[in-house]
């Protein structure tokens, strides 16, 4: 496998994190599911900085984010896989 796009680290997470910089809306990714060593695809739906979030699968509003295996929040809005997920549809459960 070519350098990956993103870093999944265990089977239940439901974001991936950007590992390159300049990805684009509409640009096919190439992500590496650590836990069994896979190798995932996924296009990217919106510009997404390096080290913020892809998301895996549809996520719907209400729903808890898992990334590197830890509840980080919950969605805030539904957001579709392929889009970036971030502070404007997460927000942490702490407060």
């Amino acid at each position: 496998m070519a350098a990956p796009d993103f870093l999944v680290h265990e089977t239940k997470d439901t974001v991936g994190v950007i590992v390159v910089e300049g990805i684009e809306a509409g640009q096919e990714l190439t992500g590496w599911l650590m836990e069994t060593d896979e190798t995932l695809s996924i296009k990217a739906l919106d510009p997404i900085p390096l080290g913020h979030k892809v998301a895996l699968g549809d996520i719907t509003n209400g729903d808890t984010i898992i990334k590197y295996s830890h509840d980080i929040g919950k969605a805030v809005a539904d957001i579709g896989k392929g889009h970036h997920v971030h502070v404007h549809n997460v927000k942490t459960k702490r407060w």
